[in-house]
């Protein structure tokens, strides 16, 4: 009696509990479901790689986080691939909830018999819930999170939804996440292209990435792979012929996952992803895998001829490097950039990291101050060995290249054409350095100059951008510009959140004095300013097909070229990183090759345009020797630009008596002009 009632209680206990056992599991359960509905769906964004665009829509390259993704539809997707992942991986995927409650079961049993975490069960929704939120780490915590992510995931999100995301998220190995970059990587083609064979393939991979992966073990992945396909053929998802063909097909790898951004403006990319961030007000990681599209002002033509004209010039044993960068003078918008030889061996940029000694390239901010206290093109000063006397009692005596002096007084036109040091420094000395400090400061030079006699002559640390900016002032008649790199940022939603503004256009020279000063920049190719010494621009001037303005610099270390024309404005440095000297004189030919060569391939094909004249200018046959307004006898005369009113007053006289020479002894006129006297004289003064 007393067992009995002992036995019936014990029962009776026993149900209680497991009802109440059942009940609290059962509000658990809804609590979970309340909590995770109360919460929302979960944010599907994840990391998609960043494509930079051309400035006419091209692809030139791409940026990746720690992982390198593509996004694409699951209507993108070949059919055969999203039957081939359902059938390996989760076959019940469209029939549960989430989770496979039968496969848990056997899972869990097979785990507790092992104590370990071995064992797996996890359904796509679960594996997708993990390729977002969470580490792959097999621990319990982490699982029970993944459960709770799973019911999100299943509760406000489509089947198709949850496919589509595991298919673009799954881990494939060798960097590459999501089926679109594999497929790329493996195959060098689109998801969409795959065949049978090479689906049933990636398939296989994700179970474990570098155990499945045909690049790591062909054999072991090739096996799995016709697992995949037997089970397909035997599930009726494939036919017997496409059996038959697909276990046989050679498949053939190609490891193309590289970026194309090794391949076209490196450096100009670096700078994308830098003005990206700062417009932005984002830190890299989070452009490089924003699933941004980059639309950037590079031409492809013209990266890839500045390109070329560097590697052909410079030989591939030398340790000289580079810095190059071109731009739309009419905006500041860079075509192509070049900064160094080798991107891979270093992705340091000399165009704007670097600060180099400028040298005479720095002469043209001098000489437009000078335009603005009195200077004209024909004002004339000494060129002869000069010692200058400072105010703290220090003696500068600067020297021309090669020792060379005219000894005897010069022109501006012709100071600027052969590179004169002394006239230079004179009128420095003259205007003060602080006149030619603020001067830099109004076409675009930020770094800080040093106020000291030889800054004439670019003894201030510069980078190529800016002096490239300045003489882009210049060219475009003197409007403010800035360089950059960005057109238009699109998100991964396709919403414009960045579209760069039209320039200001706003006027900081003076027309008449930078065009003036334009074309006495375009004396450095002119042969009929030779002097003392050629133009410094005469090694390429015969190369040229068109008007371009420029000036070369150098100094011990550097040697520079920086050119223009009414459409492009381009700098070349070229030097030794650890400043050493350039003893072979040819090294100092670089620069200028490469700036001819490359503007006369990116102008191939344009009209011929010059540079606008503003209202109030005159133009004047001048004698460079005596710089006055020259006559049928001088010898040389080149067209000299001045504002009305200061121009020269007379004619030069001085190549009168070399008129002798036109007649012989019998008094006969030379052939070469048969004009008589008068009518020379005539067509000076009328």
């Amino acid at each position: 009696m007393g067992k009995q009632f002992l036995s019936k209680k014990l029962t009776k206990f026993i149900f209680k509990f497991t009802v109440g056992i059942t009940v609290l599991g059962g509000l658990f359960l809804a609590g979970i479901y309340l909590f995770a509905f109360l919460l929302g769906p979960p944010n599907l964004t994840n990391d998609e790689n960043t494509i930079y665009y051309s400035d006419n829509g091209e692809v030139i390259g791409e940026e990746h986080g720690l992982e390198n993704r593509y996004w694409i539809g699951l209507e993108e997707m070949p059919p055969i691939l999203i039957d081939a992942t359902i059938l390996t991986e989760d076959q019940r995927f469209f029939k549960h909830h989430g989770f496979d409650f039968q496969r848990i079961l056997g899972a869990v049993l097979s785990d507790l018999k092992s104590f370990s975490l071995k064992e797996g069960a996890s359904t796509l929704s679960q594996q997708y819930a993990r390729n977002l939120f969470l580490s792959h780490e097999k621990t319990w915590s982490r699982k029970l999170k993944e459960a709770f992510y799973t019911i999100r995931l299943e509760m406000f999100y489509s089947k198709e939804e949850i496919l589509e995301g595991y298919l673009n998220t799954v881990y494939y190995g060798h960097g590459a996440y999501g089926i679109e970059t594999a497929s790329a990587y493996f195959f060098n083609k689109s998801a969409k292209d795959l065949t049978l064979a090479e689906a049933a393939m990636l398939t296989g991979v994700p179970k474990g990435p570098t155990y499945y992966s045909p690049l790591n073990d062909e054999k072991r992945a090739t096996d799995r792979q016709q697992h995949i396909l037997k089970n397909m053929y035997d599930k009726n998802v494939i036919t017997d012929e496409e059996f038959y063909l697909a276990k046989r097909e050679n498949l053939q790898y190609t490891q193309s996952l590289e970026s194309k951004k090794k391949s076209i403006g490196p450096y100009f990319q670096d700078t994308v992803l830098n003005e990206a961030a700062n417009v932005l007000q984002l830190d890299h990681e989070s452009i490089r895998s924003g699933g941004y599209e980059i639309h950037t002002t590079l031409h492809i033509d013209a990266q890839k001829a500045l390109e070329a004209s560097v590697s052909e010039t410079i030989p591939d044993n030398s340790g000289i490097e580079v810095g190059s960068v071109a731009m739309d003078p009419s905006n500041g918008a860079i075509r192509a950039m070049v900064g160094g030889r080798d991107y891979k061996k270093s992705p340091f940029n000399r165009t704007i990291q670097a600060k180099r000694m400028p040298g005479s390239t720095f002469k043209p901010f001098l000489y437009y101050a000078a335009l603005h206290n009195g200077y004209t093109a024909s004002t004339m000063l000494m060129s002869k060995p000069t010692a200058f006397e400072l105010e703290d009692g220090n003696v500068y005596q600067p020297s021309n290249f090669n020792d060379y002096y005219a000894y005897e007084p010069i022109t501006l036109a012709q100071a600027i054409a052969l590179s004169d040091n002394v006239y230079a420094v004179r009128t420095n000395m003259f205007l003060g350095t602080e006149t030619l400090i603020n001067a830099a400061k109004q076409f675009g030079i930020q770094s800080e100059l040093p106020e000291v006699p030889s800054l004439a002559l670019g003894t201030g640390a510069v980078s190529v951008k800016e002096m490239v900016t300045g003489y882009g002032m210049l060219a475009n008649g003197g409007h403010d510009i800035n360089g950059y790199t960005i057109d238009k940022i699109v998100d991964r939603e396709g919403k414009t959140v960045y579209q760069r503004e039209e320039p200001s256009n706003k006027l900081v020279l003076d027309p008449k004095k930078a065009f003036i000063l334009t074309q006495l920049m375009t004396g450095i190719f002119d042969e009929e300013l030779n002097g003392y010494t050629s133009v410094t621009g005469s090694s390429v001037s015969n190369q040229l097909t068109r008007t371009y303005a420029g000036k070369t610099g150098s100094t011990n270390t550097d040697s520079w070229m920086i050119g223009f024309s009414p459409n492009l404005v381009a700098g070349v440095w070229t030097g030794y990183d650890d400043n050493s000297n350039m003893e072979n004189p040819s090294e100092r030919s670089y620069s200028k090759t490469i700036w001819a060569t490359f503007m006369e391939q990116a102008h191939e094909g344009l009209s011929k345009e010059h540079f606008d004249a503003p209202a109030g200018l005159v133009a004047i046959p001048v004698d460079p020797e005596t710089g006055l307004k020259a006559t049928p006898y001088c010898e040389k005369s080149t067209v000299m630009f001045f504002e009305k009113g200061t121009e020269p007053e007379y004619h030069c006289l001085e190549h009168m008596n070399d008129n002798e020479d036109e007649y012989e002894d019998d008094g006969v006129v030379d052939k070469k002009d048969d004009r008589g006297l008068f009518e020379k004289w005539f067509d000076v003064f009328f």
